[in-house]
């Protein structure tokens, strides 16, 4: 298979796409049944990961790990990759489904909290009918236990899902596709943050025109400003300063 070119961000190797070719190298990674993961990366995933040097390696252990957020967009257009886009984690997840729902491909959704997957389930299978969702888990917002992982393989090795989507929060989404995917009878796993509150309708999206525009963080900011303004006040600056000194030949990272 074809390797994705990548463009550096503070050391993370963001992959040069849009939508729909992240969509045909999954569909491609399917066809081929090769046995990788997905990351989804937005300035924050790659501000943890220039701190992180074993988060940095699992990233760019990586089949793909997409430019989740305009900034890198941006960035990867400002160093030559004139057609990348965003590959928000909602956006790909709907896309994989319906290229996928009329080919028998089969998917399991792990993540969120109780309830939420089962909903993302009903309403994809409604949206795309055909659509094959084999298996659902809410884990619990803690490490599993070793039974719990022996549980987890179980179900999965009696599933055998192709996909196997994964909606937890950073680093843990990255650390557990990376630590499973070896342990696990599925062949591309795929981090997507919270595409399942999105896709569920627990969580409002932000208009098509603001999430272009990268003023996303602020519909979201204004949603939940309690959570997200000590995440957003720290890594919107600490970002750009780090870009800055990439910019200017440093090495902004550990």
């Amino acid at each position: 298979m074809q390797a994705i070119p990548r463009y550096n961000v503070l050391g993370t190797g963001i992959s040069a796409l849009n939508l729909p070719t992240a969509r045909d190298a999954v569909l491609g990674a399917l066809a081929g049944r090769h046995k990788s993961y997905v990351c989804t990366a937005d300035l924050r995933v790659v501000n943890l990961a220039a701190e992180d040097a074993t988060f940095r390696a699992q990233l760019n252990a990586s089949f793909l790990t997409t430019p989740d957020g305009m900034p890198l967009v941006w960035l990867g257009r400002r160093w030559g990759h004139r057609t990348v886009g965003r590959v928000y984690g909602p956006d790909l997840m709907l896309a994989v489904c319906a290229a996928t729902a009329s080919t028998g491909h089969t998917h399991f959704f792990y993540g969120g909290a109780p309830g939420v997957a089962d909903e993302l389930r009903n309403r994809l299978e409604t949206r795309f009918p055909g659509l094959r969702v084999v298996g659902v888990r809410s884990p619990p917002f803690r490490p599993l236990t070793a039974g719990e992982e022996a549980d987890l393989a179980a179900e999965v090795a009696a599933a055998r899902p192709d996909l196997f989507w994964v909606a937890l929060g950073v680093p843990a989404r990255e650390q557990f596709m990376a630590a499973h995917l070896s342990r696990l009878d599925t062949t591309l796993m795929l981090g997507v943050g919270a595409a399942f509150d999105l896709l569920a309708g627990r969580v409002r999206q932000a208009p098509r025109w603001i999430q272009r525009s990268g003023g996303e963080w602020l519909f979201r900011l204004c949603l939940e400003p309690r959570r997200l303004a000590p995440r957003y006040l720290r890594h919107l600056p600490l970002f750009a300063l780090r870009i800055a000194a990439q910019l200017t030949g440093l090495r902004p990272y550990a």
